[in-house]
């Protein structure tokens, strides 16, 4: 009796794994703060809440702050908080050092992050159609670096207190950029342009766009005790710039990756 209960459980048990997708079986452990391995290299990847494990996913690829790594993002709650409730699949690439090369375009850091998300739409089905790409102070240089050099197919840039020089010249570009960057901020400092002017730190990406005059939008805010005050630049010959500044240093500001999220999703913004 034991063996038959046993072959039924290994018949059962067989029968299971061929019901599941490729791609689950393929992932194994490699989840959260469990690395996946690629080329001597790792990155780290958080699924969502309450996915069906076979609906195509957005993805976040987010570029970790200098000093940190990948496992860190994939429980930041002002990230990972934002991705896990909205159904984007979160992917934080390590980088070397525990930092990144984005001070020129001879940077290998480009070729990973495309590896990395190669590697990804191997494991997962993924939403092409919305892919973005963030990062955080030396992580929103890297961000910029890689939508500069690889992002033609980048739904959107998402940019959090970090840039390139304004001089840069890209030779790709996302199809909309978000910035948001402290005036007071002192780390990766505020880009000031001539005369103080405080949307300077886009300027790169207006010119690549073709834009004109920007729209002021005021003020708007996701959490009682942060005011945002936002620029768009949408009469572009192609894509969109956006521009939210505060009054604040150097941080990741609650519920500001969260709400732009929603609204590329085409969702009303929540906060968290």
């Amino acid at each position: 009796m034991y063996c038959a209960a046993m072959t039924r459980f290994f018949l059962a048990l067989i029968a299971s794994l061929w019901t599941l997708p490729a791609f689950a079986i393929e992932q194994g452990h490699c989840h959260a703060e469990t690395p996946c391995k690629i080329d001597g290299r790792s990155y780290h990847v958080r699924e969502p809440d309450g996915w069906d494990g076979k609906s195509p996913l957005p993805v976040l690829l987010h570029f970790h702050g200098w000093m940190r790594q990948g496992d860190l993002i994939v429980k930041h709650q002002r990230i990972a908080g934002a991705t896990k409730r909205r159904g984007v699949l979160l992917v934080a690439p390590n980088g070397q050092g525990r930092s990144w090369d984005f001070w020129d375009d001879q940077t290998a850091d480009v070729g990973f992050a495309n590896a990395v998300l190669a590697d990804v739409a191997r494991r997962y089905p993924i939403d092409r159609e919305h892919l973005y790409v963030s990062g955080y102070s030396y992580g929103s240089a890297m961000a910029w670096r890689y939508a500069c050099q690889s992002g033609n197919e980048v739904t959107a840039l998402l940019a959090v207190a970090g840039t390139l020089r304004q001089s840069e010249t890209c030779p790709q570009a996302p199809g909309e950029v978000r910035h948001v960057h402290g005036t007071a901020d002192t780390v990766m400092n505020f880009p000031f342009g001539a005369d103080g002017d405080e949307t300077y730190p886009v300027l790169l990406w207006r010119e690549k766009f073709g834009c004109t005059g920007g729209d002021h939008r005021g003020n708007w805010k996701a959490v009682d005790w942060l005011t945002f005050d936002r620029t768009v630049w949408s009469d572009c010959e192609a894509g969109k710039v956006s521009l939210d500044t505060h009054p604040g240093g150097h941080f990741i500001p609650h519920g500001w990756i969260g709400w732009q999220l929603d609204e590329l999703l085409g969702r009303v913004p929540v906060y968290p």
